[in-house]
């Protein structure tokens, strides 16, 4: 990624980081290791198949409740009990205003095309980071949307 964000824009780079660093770009995992093994967050970052976006630990979710197979199914199943608390992949979507993300038939909407984590996710170029960029700042910039409307009397 080096390389890429090197033949990127100053300014477009550090719009991002700004933008990303709003409210809208984060979400709250539970942070207390279960049998010492990594949290979800230190998850998300470590598998080769998630490299940290967030569509792609989305879709991770949905599989969980789906009782579907993921790149961190066995992280997410020994956090089964935060899981319950919202009861299905829409409540959880609902919870915490992620519905920008989500489709009209319920699937995840993700920022670069997806091959079921077949292969990196991390942009392959110039013009796919640019791509990525715009759909995840469009992502935020709803979520804050959101939750400004929800936080405004």
């Amino acid at each position: 990624m080096a390389q890429t964000i090197s033949e990127t824009p100053k300014h477009d780079v550090e719009t991002f980081f700004s933008k990303c660093s709003t409210i809208g770009a984060y979400t709250i995992f539970p942070s207390k290791k279960v049998n010492r093994k990594p949290t979800i967050n230190g998850m998300r970052g470590l598998s080769w198949h998630v490299k940290d976006r967030f569509d792609l630990t989305l879709e991770c979710i949905r599989r969980h409740y789906a009782r579907e197979t993921s790149p961190l199914a066995e992280t997410l199943v020994r956090y089964g009990d935060f899981f319950q608390l919202f009861e299905s992949f829409e409540g959880y979507v609902e919870f915490f205003l992620f519905q920008d993300l989500i489709s009209p038939d319920g699937s995840v909407q993700f920022f670069l095309p997806f091959d079921d984590f077949e292969s990196s996710p991390l942009p392959s170029s110039v013009e796919r980071y640019r791509n990525y960029r715009e759909a995840l700042l469009t992502f935020v910039e709803a979520r804050n949307s959101r939750i400004d409307d929800l936080s405004s009397p």
